[in-house]
């Protein structure tokens, strides 16, 4: 079988022969020889930066290290300066991978990858959509993306695409002749699986609820459907499994790192153990107990090129008190850490509280279709919102009610019907922005 897509991968240096034997080595580990391997990996990549890294010395201030915990944390901040003056000793723009990340944590910055580290992200990929019988130079991928509006870029993205064998949806505008077209295209053509931003998928599945669609009924080669980069709500999952008539899997990652974590086919948010190390910690940079909240920092093992060693990815999460080294378990994936409310109470509140609370209010009758929350003041509140009919004054006191029983009352709200809601050049919707 000619394998387009491993051909392309090979062909630009990504050694995928040798990251995918590796992977099944590290996968097929006992879990005693899984933290020997975990440690003997933080070691040599801590090593490694600390000889070969101007910048991470720089910032360690030091060139050994006896304790992991006594390793400053990363955060975003550290990283936004030149790429060259962060990169190790023999690697350049030349023998790297190299990417922005999509700046919706308010920070973007450039990052590199060694080759062998971004083959061993594309071979974890593969493993783990491997588990819902997905094969990436065989599978036919419904693709709703972002994608360069420029000439040269939406061509570039467009041959990617035709490598990786999938078909785009560009999702900066759905209305509901653009949903109608989409659909069209999955009544003609044999899609295997759906992959893109959760809000995008959640409008179209919306679209097919009002139509009585079934789409696996209209398209029955689908097998499942990938949501990332945006928080799916249970209540959307449910909607999503209704209406596309398949599995439906919670995917988080991020692009200067790898798969964070992978929904397995036991319903599990299984964390990569493979080809990172994931630490939950509190603010003073210590680890906390399973089932307790705290931010999510990684270190990835593999790359030499640039260092990610405690890296403070900008999220709230908690791992499960199941978990184990080798095989983690994300509980649940709080929010960004630049998304908190601080209300004139002085209470802190996740961002995703407004939302939660709004949406199961208004979303009853599936009138409103999309919704952002932006606090303009300490105690002021904007929502802006698209849907068929105006929300009603009684929808309105419903919803205020609601937010001063879960938050504190006396906040003031604003409410703002739009065509269609502001999304990031990549496409991505950032459901709650606090402006103080």
């Amino acid at each position: 079988m000619f394998r387009l897509f491993d051909l392309s991968l090979q062909i630009n240096g990504f050694q995928m022969k040798e990251a995918k034997a590796e992977l099944r080595k590290i996968v097929a580990f006992s879990e005693k020889e899984h933290a020997v391997f975990v440690e003997n990996k933080k070691l040599e990549i801590v090593h490694f930066h600390l000889q070969n890294n101007a910048f991470y010395k720089d910032l360690t201030g030091t060139t050994t290290f006896t304790n992991w915990e006594d390793l400053p944390v990363l955060n975003k901040k550290n990283l936004q300066k030149p790429l060259l003056e962060r990169l190790s000793v023999n690697y350049s723009s030349k023998n790297c991978y190299i990417n922005k990340t999509s700046g919706s944590s308010g920070t973007p910055f450039i990052f590199a990858k060694d080759k062998y580290c971004h083959a061993l992200t594309w071979a974890s990929n593969i493993y783990r959509f491997g588990w819902y019988g997905i094969d990436f130079n065989t599978s036919y991928q419904a693709r709703f993306y972002g994608i360069p509006m420029d000439f040269i870029g939406n061509k570039k993205e467009r041959f990617k695409d035709f490598l990786s064998h999938r078909f785009r949806f560009s999702i900066f505008d759905l209305s509901d002749d653009v949903l109608e077209k989409i659909l069209e295209k999955f009544q003609n053509k044999k899609f295997d699986y759906i992959n893109g931003y959760t809000s995008s998928i959640v409008l179209f599945a919306k679209f097919l609820q009002k139509k009585n669609i079934i789409l696996n009924a209209i398209c029955p080669t689908l097998k499942v459907c990938m949501v990332t980069s945006e928080m799916l709500f249970e209540e959307d999952k449910i909607l999503l499994e209704k209406q596309f008539g398949i599995p439906i899997v919670n995917e988080y990652g991020a692009s200067e790192l790898d798969l964070i974590a992978f929904q397995n086919p036991q319903d599990d948010w299984q964390v990569n153990s493979e080809t990172l190390f994931v630490e939950i910690l509190d603010d003073n940079n210590k680890a906390v107990t399973n089932g307790t909240a705290g931010r999510i920092v990684i270190t990835s093992l593999f790359n030499k090129a640039h260092p990610f060693i405690r890296y403070d990815i900008g999220d709230i999460g908690i791992l499960d008190e199941k978990s184990t080294l080798q095989k983690p378990i994300l509980k649940k994936l709080i929010g960004r850490t630049n998304d908190v409310a601080i209300l004139p109470s002085g209470k802190k509140s996740p961002g995703l509280t407004f939302y939660y609370v709004t949406k199961s209010i208004i979303e009853d009758d599936g009138n409103v279709k999309e919704f952002v929350i932006q606090q303009t003041k300490i105690d002021t509140f904007e929502i802006e919102y698209v849907s068929d009919i105006e929300l009603n004054l009684a929808q309105i006191k419903k919803i205020e009610e609601a937010i001063a029983l879960y938050l504190e009352p006396h906040l003031i709200f604003s409410f703002t019907r739009k065509k269609s809601l502001e999304r990031s050049n990549r496409g991505k919707l950032k459901q709650f922005k606090s402006m103080i």
